[in-house]
């Protein structure tokens, strides 16, 4: 939930920390801070303030702090109201360590009571004070050595950064559970929750994997498992460059990134084609069961994965939240393949129930858009999106992308399981090839979209509906909105609807209808019949040249045709440009709402 950055190296320690802490606000905005040891060596400089990363830079604007060996902080609360006192780095009682925390300490109370009982004072409500009091008291005249012992006496999900007067030319890092990196540059060395921190300064990472502890200096790196074994690990270069991760004219990161669909799209074909993995395929064609777990819109796409797998290769697949599987009475054999689905690949709801599955025998497959990301190292077999860095905390391009993916992996394991025929799956290739530039005819329709966000913003609650395969995008569509927006919004299949959310329609309510010109056309146009006869406000999503939809529709946005079971690719797109411009019309914050980071790395 929280960015973590440090730095160590010859040059002033701050900008470096501001820069890298603007690229991570993602993670966690209600509280940032920045610890900094002094050009004497014995004095650890701490600020911290409320708000976002702008508040700090505002309150940092006329402080002289320089030093070479620092750590910063961006929050995402867990323990503890967003305030001062619970804002990270924290310090330990005589102020000679300075720590940053993602994760949760589940052991916390416990130590703290210890430590109280040995005389340290906690000033704040947050369990990762107990980390900064316990290095202190631990401390062995190494710093290396005291980190193991500091590590043992941790239960939880945590990745940490340690800085102290002590040995004040030494970064310690620990990673157990949250996402940690090691940034490589010439005479200075970084660490980070994620790339695009440190990328302005280096392409070269190592990202520590659980019960790894890093000694990062500005000359060297070295990493150790909790046993003290020194490891061998190679860096990876990455190619892409931070001019991916801004704005690029746009007004929103958000909106930046429904724009780059076509692309993101395009690179995934292009990304999956290339990179087959014929071992996973081969483990298919004897696979009696998949399961496919995610959170949030990763769930929503595995809604929409399990009828092109059951379509295509004929696998029951069973959809659930990771949050709940993880807790299910599973069924598990040798046959059994468990998917789970993750932006950020570090979703701990989604690693934990996969690696529970793991140790009972299922074969593993992540599908995430982060390389080096921890459910891409703990899976069995993994498949990536192409869409690099996705900052706004709503996803867009990486949805489009998961869906993508799904298709392509329904059409490979069909292929080898020999339920879909060589001719069908060309054919089905060659449609999906042409959705790229489906999507920018729907992104040209951008004006016409923000009119009708206009007339809409003002609604107190949605309703979306959408049958078979485009039930998931009605879900989505809702999520959108109420994410961004904070309009209440519902998604239903629409044959549902008359047992029980029919009761909600009158002439205030709008209704955003998902009604491509495919095998479930009819039924769909009959649902929308029921609500226009109760005087409700009908939205359609419709396919180009559908006149009868006009009959029962208030507002039509029209989409491109395509065979039947693409078409949640291009639905999706108006539902996303729709809520975002509802979103900034009622002025809210669309890439960084209130109470939600991007990156869920606890429970």
């Amino acid at each position: 939930m929280c960015g973590i950055i440090g730095y160590i190296g010859k040059r002033n320690a701050v900008p470096i920390l501001l820069y890298g802490l603007q690229r991570l606000e993602y993670r966690g905005y209600d509280s940032a801070g920045i610890a900094v040891i002094d050009k004497s060596g014995e004095k650890i400089v701490v600020e911290k303030q409320v708000g976002k990363i702008k508040d700090l830079q505002e309150k940092l604007w006329n402080k002289k702090i320089e030093g070479h060996t620092a750590l910063g902080h961006s929050r995402w609360a867990t323990h503890g109201s967003p305030t001062v006192e619970n804002a990270h780095p924290h310090t330990s009682q005589r102020g000679t360590i300075s720590i940053v925390h993602n994760g949760i300490i589940e052991n916390y109370l416990e130590l703290k009571e210890e430590l109280i009982k040995k005389g340290y004072k906690f000033r704040s409500e947050t369990d990762t004070e107990v980390i900064a009091h316990l290095f202190e008291n631990l401390y062995t005249g190494n710093l290396l050595e005291t980190a193991f012992k500091v590590a043992k006496k941790l239960d939880g999900s945590y990745a940490v950064g340690v800085i102290s007067t002590y040995e004040p030319d030494k970064i310690i890092a620990i990673k157990k559970g949250s996402p940690l990196i090691i940034g490589f540059g010439k005479d200075e060395n970084f660490i980070a929750s994620d790339i695009p921190a440190v990328l302005e300064y280096t392409k070269d990472f190592i990202a520590l994997e659980d019960g790894e502890i890093a000694l990062v200096t500005k000359d060297k790196v070295e990493i150790y498992n909790l046993e003290g074994k020194k490891l061998e690990k190679k860096p990876f270069h990455v190619t892409w460059d931070v001019s991916v991760a801004e704005k690029a004219g746009y007004k929103h990161f958000m909106q930046k990134e429904i724009h780059e669909q076509p692309r993101t799209i395009g690179d995934t074909i292009t990304g999956f084609t290339s990179s087959k993995n014929n071992e996973l395929y081969e483990i298919l064609k004897n696979t009696n069961r998949l399961y496919i777990i995610a959170c949030g819109t990763s769930y929503h796409a595995g809604l929409v994965g399990k009828f092109w797998i059951e379509k295509f290769a004929r696998i029951p697949v069973e959809v659930d939240y990771a949050s709940e599987y993880r807790y299910r009475d599973r069924i598990i054999d040798d046959r059994t393949v468990v998917m789970g689905i993750s932006q950020s690949g570090e979703t701990a709801d989604t690693r934990f129930a996969l690696l529970d599955a793991k140790k009972e025998g299922a074969k593993t497959v992540g599908l995430v858009n982060v390389v080096g990301s921890s459910l891409s190292r703990e899976t069995d077999y993994v498949l990536y999106t192409y869409c690099g860095p996705e900052i706004g905390v709503a996803a867009t391009k990486t949805f489009t992308a998961q869906l993508v993916s799904l298709l392509l992996f329904a059409l490979e394991a069909g292929l080898k399981r020999r339920t879909i025929s060589n001719r069908d799956y060309e054919h089905i290739h060659e449609e999906l090839i042409h959705i790229p530039s489906k999507v920018e005819q729907i992104l040209k329709q951008d004006n016409q979209i923000k009119e009708l966000a206009h007339k809409y913003m003002n609604a107190s609650d949605f309703l979306f509906l959408g049958r078979n395969i485009n039930y998931p995008i009605a879900l989505e569509g809702a999520l959108k909105l109420k994410e961004i927006s904070y309009i209440h919004a519902e998604g239903y299949p629409a044959g549902e609807m008359k047992h029980g959310p029919i009761a909600l329609i009158d002439e205030k309510l709008p209704v955003v209808c998902v009604i491509p010109k495919d095998g479930y056309y009819e039924k769909m146009f009959s649902n929308i019949q029921e609500v226009k006869a109760r005087k409700g406000k009908v939205l359609s999503v419709a396919t180009e040249g559908d006149d009868q939809i006009k009959q029962v529709s208030d507002e039509i946005i029209y989409i491109p045709e395509t065979v039947d079971f693409l078409y949640p690719i291009l639905t999706v797109v108006p539902l996303q440009m729709l809520s975002y411009h509802i979103a900034t019309l009622l002025g809210k914050d669309v890439d960084q709402p209130r109470n939600l980071a991007k990156t869920v790395t606890v429970e």
